[in-house]
């Protein structure tokens, strides 16, 4: 008898159901299920397709939100003309086109990687593409989803397919008890640091283990939202009893005999036992603690009782000048302590950390406190359910009470649009996934941290450790 041939992957299901036609040298076109766009790319996407004489293939899996050029102030009142340009754009061509917009102030509105899982629109086994390298987001649902150029954005409209070259494989092994006080956004920060941003290159992630498993939902998006962080276009993880849960009873979600058939499906999705992976790691979560960064890439991270890094201590020459760098950047002094460090803004959003549970989060540290007078500090929900899901439980009043800045929903500061930027010099804690040079505004400094972290610093007036955090 023959050797037994190993399983498959979750990966490699998703992907061999999707396959239109294999072109070869790896490269295969694939069917796309669902396509999102929002209003920096829809519009010209639209208008391309158009230009070329075509018509959009399947309008039916389509959807659209304006999320990125729209002011997150009060009635909209700060959107640019640029913005205003792009939401109109927006709105001509999906009507003219036929395909369904979700627009300001309606149910449905909202940051694109924040209003797929809440609808219904990713679901497992599902191939999801957005002109946004956060899509991988959508993978916490157990779908297999990624980012796109401008390019392949006018060919999935024009063809529902995309050709795509097929990633290797990594599993990572989150496994453990997080500590009181830690959340999936500093396993996810500890990971990068430990992985480094380029650990995922190249890769479709999947993350497994107790830690994983013991997550909400809300809290598998973010660990996936941060995969693009980690170098890997694709973060994945399989769906279970809590994913049909979450989904069951959403707007788009199937209902009645085909939810049965569904779920039946979406039970054959987790990877085999004896599943071969190109790469393998492990991360004992029980030891992490809240994490912020200190320099200006994802993977300059520290637990935020640490000290920041001695140039001494980095043996690669690429790493220690980028990390000579970023301090300068950052006004920052090695072997310093980063708790106590002023902040100037705190920015609780971004399809990261914007979901109802985050702002549970912020909301419990902020509860009976007041934001420090050096600070100010906004709120931006992730979506229009979100808000008013948020504001029928009060939080938007504590968040208030505190001294926070309630908003509308969108990206906001977290890509500094319509003018909510961090001011040139000044020092942000922010729940975004990017803290790049003048991520917030030129000048800016931006320091990446859970939702209840960035309440803390907005408390304290400084980077604070939430676990220790004084009435």
């Amino acid at each position: 008898m023959g050797a037994k041939m190993p399983g498959r992957t979750m990966f490699q299901k998703i992907w061999d159901d999707h396959v239109v036609a294999d072109l070869g040298d790896n490269v295969f076109l694939l069917h796309i299920d669902r396509h999102i766009l929002h209003d920096l790319g829809g519009p010209g996407g639209i208008l391309s397709v158009k230009q070329r004489g075509l018509r959009i293939r399947n309008p039916e899996l389509t959807f659209a939100t304006p999320d990125h050029a729209i002011s997150s102030a009060r009635g909209r009142a700060g959107t640019s003309e640029v913005g205003i340009r792009l939401l109109e754009g927006l709105r001509s061509g999906t009507r003219s086109a036929g395909i369904r917009l979700f627009d300001v102030g309606e149910v449905g509105q909202g940051i694109v990687h924040v209003i797929g899982p809440e609808l219904g629109l990713t679901l497992p086994g599902a191939l999801l593409v957005c002109g946004d390298s956060h899509t991988c987001t959508h993978g916490g649902i157990g779908a297999m989803a990624f980012g796109i150029g401008t390019t392949e954005l006018t060919h999935v409209l024009a063809t529902q397919t995309l050709v795509q070259p097929r990633p290797k494989t990594m599993r990572i092994h989150l496994e453990g008890e997080m500590a009181v006080g830690v959340t999936a956004k500093d396993l996810i920060l500890h990971l990068i640091g430990t992985v480094g941003v380029g650990g995922g290159s190249g890769y479709a992630v999947e993350y497994a283990g107790s830690a994983i498993r013991s997550m909400g939902i809300e809290e598998r998006l973010t660990v996936c939202n941060l995969s693009i962080e980690l170098g890997a276009k694709i973060g994945m993880i399989a769906p279970d009893e809590k994913t049909f849960a979450y989904l069951k009873g959403r707007k788009f979600a199937p209902a009645g005999e085909l939810w049965g058939r569904a779920t039946a499906y979406w039970r054959t999705l987790p990877s085999d036992v004896n599943a071969e992976f190109d790469r393998e790691v492990e991360i004992q979560v029980g030891n992490v603690a809240p994490h912020v960064t200190w320099g200006t890439s994802p993977e300059q991270v520290l637990p935020v009782d640490g000290l920041i890094p001695d140039m001494a201590d980095v043996t690669d020459v690429g790493k220690r000048e980028a990390a000579v760098a970023a301090l300068k950047y950052m006004g920052l002094q090695p072997g310093k302590p980063i708790i106590g460090t002023p902040v100037d803004w705190v920015f609780i959003g971004s399809c990261a950390n914007s979901r109802l549970s985050d702002l549970r989060s912020a909301a419990e540290v902020a509860r009976g406190r007041k934001v420090a007078s050096s600070v100010r500090a906004w709120v931006v929900p992730g979506s229009e359910s979100v808000k008013r899901q948020a504001e029928a439980e009060g939080l938007d009043a504590v968040f208030r009470s505190a001294g926070f800045e309630w908003r509308e929903p969108g990206c906001s500061m977290c890509l500094a649009a319509n003018g909510e930027t961090v001011p040139a010099g000044q020092r942000s804690v922010s729940t975004s996934n990017r803290n790049f040079v003048g991520r917030q505004g030129p000048g800016a400094r931006t320091h990446l941290a859970s939702p209840a972290t960035a309440a803390a610093a907005a408390i304290a007036g400084h980077i604070a450790d939430v676990r220790k955090l004084g009435n």
